[in-house]
């Protein structure tokens, strides 16, 4: 569905695509933003028109954050008097951090000044310890997911008439995870809805919902130890894993090095996810509280929700597992509701950042090789703007859509996909000034 602001500027009820082209056909609508798309009316008052409002529905993650916006409709049989609500998806939007990104490039900064401290050979007093963190503080790193979903859901209520936002607020116990026996792993704490529900939907994600044995998708999957507990295996989360009935029938209490000793890619794939660290949950139980404070700053009603609840939901739906498809079903969804549509197409929005304040490229050892030029504009574009190109020759002929990363000589290089293409100045459009992130388009399929 396509956004709609009034002459105002103030958010209606978003329309069909169809209808939107019509109206910009007829003159009276014009285009507001592109990505995602958005006219305003020439002729038309939010005081003149009907407005329901819609809500958005968000399920965070530690490396994308699904974003839908939806519209609740309760319809009543005449005859028996039964009320039922359709919830229609009319927006989605899925998108993805650069947190492992942040983290690289600050490691590798300090990294550089360790380097250059030490090879000017004199004696400089550590200041580390001089630095102070206001209470609440969050590494770059993470506090970028929490900036990047909050300015992603405000600019939606800028577009369309949210009036109620819904989060899962979802918590990994990895404290509980480090134990091997009694405690919070007791029987009581294990019927509780960590065993059964988070930790099988951690798993599920960490091996891609699949057999870590043979791969085999589609098919029931059981919990197994990679190292057995007859053999001093422990029940920590790094020991466990998912196996088709087979598999784990036909491994039983034999040690995972022996099973597969005729399948060495497949042993050393198992023992390197094996040993992953909890850094997804981490990440989120770092972020859901900031996440929450930051969205109660809109003045929004905000509910939130568990992360079993939005699973039961997505099954009693019948839908596919995806952060769009996830945040479809945030909320309450109880018998009574269906959902009878999805958005067919998902605007895929990546962090890209703004530039970097550094003037100079370095080389390895985090010393200058290059000086950047002071100006960001050539030719009427700047580096991360989204355009057009009608390339007239060459290998990539023809009309692309994509970032454009500008130079001084006017041949600017255009994101395509599958790599880049090079082009003059003179071949783009300007469809859109750039906003800190990418925006490409992927096709969503709600069966499972």
């Amino acid at each position: 569905m396509v956004a709609v602001l009034d002459r105002n500027g103030c958010p209606l009820m978003p329309c069909h695509p169809a209808r939107a082209r019509r109206l910009m056909a007829g003159g009276r609508a014009v285009v507001v933003k592109t990505a995602p798309f958005v006219i305003r009316l020439k002729d038309r008052v939010a005081e003149s028109s009907e407005v329901s409002g819609v809500a958005v529905r968000i399920d965070p993650g530690s490396k994308g954050t699904g974003i839908a916006v939806t519209a609740d409709v309760e319809c009543s049989d005449r005859g028996s008097g039964e009320v039922t609500t359709s919830r229609r998806g009319l927006h989605a939007t899925e998108l993805q951090h650069r947190g492992a990104q942040i983290h690289k490039s600050m490691r590798q900064r300090a990294d550089h000044r360790r380097r250059r401290r030490g090879a000017n050979l004199r004696y400089r007093a550590p200041r580390f310890l001089n630095r102070s963190r206001p209470k609440g503080w969050l590494a770059p790193s993470l506090q970028h997911r929490v900036d990047t979903t909050l300015s992603t859901v405000a600019r939606l209520t800028r577009w369309f008439p949210v009036t109620e936002l819904h989060v899962e607020r979802a918590a990994f116990d990895t404290a509980a995870f480090g134990l091997d026996r009694g405690g919070p792993n007791s029987v009581e704490y294990q019927q509780g809805a960590l065993a059964g529900y988070e930790v099988r939907q951690y798993l599920l994600e960490k091996w891609d919902r699949s057999c870590a044995y043979c791969g085999a998708k589609n098919v029931p999957l059981q919990i197994d130890h990679i190292h057995p507990r007859a053999t001093g295996g422990s029940d920590r989360i790094s020991n466990l894993t998912l196996a088709c009935a087979s598999c784990n029938q036909d491994k039983a209490a034999r040690p995972v090095e022996e099973f597969l000793a005729g399948r060495p890619v497949q042993l050393a794939r198992l023992l390197a996810g094996a040993q992953t660290p909890l850094r997804d949950a981490a990440a989120m139980n770092a972020t859901r509280w900031k996440l929450w404070q930051a969205l109660e700053s809109l003045g929004l009603p905000l509910s939130a929700w568990s992360g079993g609840r939005t699973k039961y939901n997505r099954s009693m739906q019948g839908l596919a597992k995806s952060h769009t498809l996830d945040a479809l079903a945030v909320g309450e969804a109880g018998p009574s509701t269906r959902v009878v549509r999805y958005p067919g197409t998902v605007l895929v929005t990546s962090a890209c950042g703004r530039g970097s304040y550094a003037r100079t490229r370095s080389d390895k050892h985090g010393f200058p090789r290059l000086y950047l030029p002071r100006q960001k504009q050539h030719h009427g574009f700047a580096t991360g703007d989204l355009v057009r190109a009608h390339i007239p020759r060459g290998k990539y002929r023809g009309t692309h859509t994509g970032r454009v990363a500008v130079r001084a000589s006017g041949t600017h290089r255009i994101s395509i996909p599958g790599g880049y293409a090079d082009t003059s100045h003179s071949n783009l459009r300007l469809l859109q000034r750039g906003d800190g992130y990418a925006y490409t388009m992927r096709k969503e399929d709600a069966r499972p």
